[in-house]
């Protein structure tokens, strides 16, 4: 007995105080590595990539359940870099690994709701609407002029768990130094990804970005106007890096204190960010910055704010005005001027020519019904071969006005939430993140007409994250003032 209690203590020594630090650990780590070389020899290279790849994903997996503000960190990295590392090459189901994500943070938000619940997360606010969105989006499966349940399937995987994220978001996010931490993680992916742009248009793509442009003449025709291309950075087109952009801009925007610590920085951020997003050459985006504005200037009204309104929009009369043989500053003038746009006009076209077919499906032609998906499963159908080109459009087309008016719902009482709340916070930083959120809603809602603004990672993932901190900063304001 007392030869197995003092075995026991040399091992809990060895391996919990020393950690393997120690000649012990040396040998256990050698026997693996040729144990590891042995096997790769036997059973090939890829043994080895999906060992490695284990051995990486079993801590996080571990991290995502046992610490899920982790995980909610690591699924916004991921959202900014999938496109970017697809466009490496990778042959790996990085789609699927997002899924899997947000299905860990979902999983692990209703089990700890049901140990630990947080009083009327489903019930108060934005929240039954959110709810009411999901459960539409769900019981589109039933939906009888569906072409593809298929169709269905696979859009569904991120439409309904990207909207059930609002909770996992609103359930954790309940402190402002984690706030805080997402504010500052948010700003450094989108500084990341404006100096790339930066990257792009000044010292031009990679080989493997250039190799994937040429060799798609639809991709040359999209993005070659002018003999310029347009940029996109990190993302998975120019709509959505040029989005983000905005985005972080008006994120800056609401961070804006007195004094030059934080006046500064956030303003040099915004700047940058503004100034990249203009090689995105989307027109939409650019009409956002002054549309958000006029908000911001509403909700902050006073003599500074009214002489900035002012002279900004003395600057951007200017710009639209000034001549310009600038392809960029050109096609920036050319979103002020919807009318000469031949692309505007036809996106007019489109939408009048779906009308009828709005009106006589209230339902839809089903989730899934345009795009990629309802090209690849459904390929005669009317809806496959529509062009939607706004977020709007492709609602009513896939979910009919039905669908269209309640995500309009959701969305107008989510900016009215917004204001609401802005002005009842007492917590001054808190007041500045909630006005940020709301101006970021109000932009996606402006830009979701002209684009798709709400489809691709990881704008799905910031609406419904901006839309969860607007009802968590008034939780977190009403606990601090009730200490």
């Amino acid at each position: 007995m007392l030869v197995k209690n003092s075995l026991g203590e040399i091992l809990k020594q060895r391996f919990w105080q020393e950690k393997l630090l120690n000649v012990h650990g040396l040998l256990l780590l050698a026997v693996l590595v040729c144990a590891l070389s042995y096997l790769i020899v036997k059973l090939g290279l890829v043994f080895g990539l999906v060992f490695i790849a284990a051995m990486v994903a079993v801590p996080i997996l571990y991290l995502l359940t046992t610490q899920p503000r982790f995980g909610i960190m690591i699924l916004i990295i991921a959202g900014f870099f999938l496109f970017f590392f697809l466009r490496l090459g990778i042959e790996f189901p990085l789609g699927t690994v997002m899924d899997a994500l947000m299905w860990f943070l979902l999983i692990g938000f209703l089990f700890n709701q049901r140990l630990k619940p947080k009083k009327g997360i489903f019930k108060e606010g934005v929240a039954i609407f959110v709810l009411l969105w999901f459960v539409y989006a769900i019981l589109q499966v039933a939906n009888p002029w569906a072409a593809s349940r298929m169709a269905w399937l696979y859009t569904v995987r991120t439409v309904g768990v990207v909207t059930m994220l609002y909770f996992v978001f609103v359930y954790y996010v309940d402190s402002v130094a984690f706030i805080r931490t997402l504010i500052k993680l948010w700003l450094a992916l989108a500084v990341v990804a404006a100096i790339y742009a930066l990257k792009q248009e000044f010292f031009g793509f990679s080989p493997s970005e250039m190799a994937k442009l040429s060799s798609d003449p639809l991709l040359i025709s999209l993005l070659f106007i002018d003999g310029h291309w347009r940029k996109y950075s990190i993302f998975s087109d120019p709509v959505v890096f040029s989005y983000n952009m905005v985005m972080a801009f008006f994120l800056c925007l609401g961070m804006v204190g007195k004094g030059w610590k934080t006046w500064l920085p956030y303003s040099l951020i915004a700047l940058l960010c503004v100034y990249s997003m203009l090689f995105s050459g989307t027109r939409g985006a650019y009409v956002l910055i002054p549309a958000g504005l006029v908000l911001f200037f509403i909700l902050k009204f006073n003599k500074q704010i009214l002489v900035f309104g002012l002279f900004a929009a003395v600057v951007l009369a200017v710009m639209i005005k000034i001549p310009t043989s600038n392809p960029t500053l050109y096609r920036f003038q050319t979103a002020f001027k919807p009318s000469d746009d031949a692309s505007f006009n036809v996106r007019v076209e489109n939408q009048r020519r779906l009308q009828p077919y709005i009106l006589s499906h209230p339902f839809g032609g089903g989730l899934g019904g345009t795009g990629v998906w309802g090209v690849r499963f459904a390929p005669g159908s009317y809806l496959a071969s529509f062009p939607p080109d706004s977020g709007y459009v492709r609602i009513a087309a896939e979910q009919g006005w039905v669908g269209l008016f309640l995500f309009g719902l959701m969305l107008f009482w989510g900016i009215k939430t917004g204001i609401e709340n802005y002005f009842r916070i007492k917590n001054k930083e808190l007041k500045s993140y909630c006005m940020a959120m709301t101006l970021i809603l109000f932009v996606l809602g402006i830009g979701s007409y002209p684009q798709e603004a709400l489809v691709q990672y990881p704008s799905n993932i910031l609406f419904y994250l901006a839309m969860a901190l607007i009802d968590s900063t008034r939780r977190i304001d009403e606990k601090i003032s009730s200490l």
